[in-house]
């Protein structure tokens, strides 16, 4: 993780776009946000092969379409379609963590991305790190 961020200040931002939401419930790309949903999250599912609706949320093509506000861009793609992600993440202004999920990694997209000022996450489950303080808050 960089730019001193805790995980506590990252799962205080309620907006999350996720790029590669499946339409597969069996799929960790859709258990996961699904999860983040059922925690009282905004999530927008980004996925330009899916239409109409995933778990009652309109689907996204792009993370350009989307017309609210997006906090946090969390990746479920591979490794190597990350840099085509991160371009479109820098297309707005309002966007404060790039996450690439669990066995998700790529050290020139993160190294871009910090210097563009957003907080990075690598290699790390959102469902799995939320847990993590939900334990510790308890």
């Amino acid at each position: 993780m960089s730019n001193a961020v805790s995980m506590s200040d990252i799962f205080k931002l309620k907006h999350i776009a996720v790029v590669g939401f499946s339409t597969n419930p069996s799929k960790p790309a859709h258990t996961v946000p699904k999860y983040l949903i059922e925690q009282g999250y905004v999530v927008y599912p980004v996925n330009p092969f899916a239409e109409g609706e995933i778990l009652g949320r309109k689907v996204y093509k792009a993370i350009a379409e989307i017309p609210e506000t997006v906090d946090v861009v969390c990746a479920f793609r591979p490794s190597e379609d990350i840099p085509q992600v991160l371009e479109d993440t820098l297309q707005r202004d309002d966007v404060k963590v790039f996450w690439m999920q669990l066995g998700i990694t790529n050290e020139e997209a993160a190294a871009r991305a910090q210097a563009r000022g957003l907080v990075v996450v690598q290699d790390r489950c959102m469902y799995v790190e939320h847990r993590k303080l939900e334990r510790s808050d308890s």
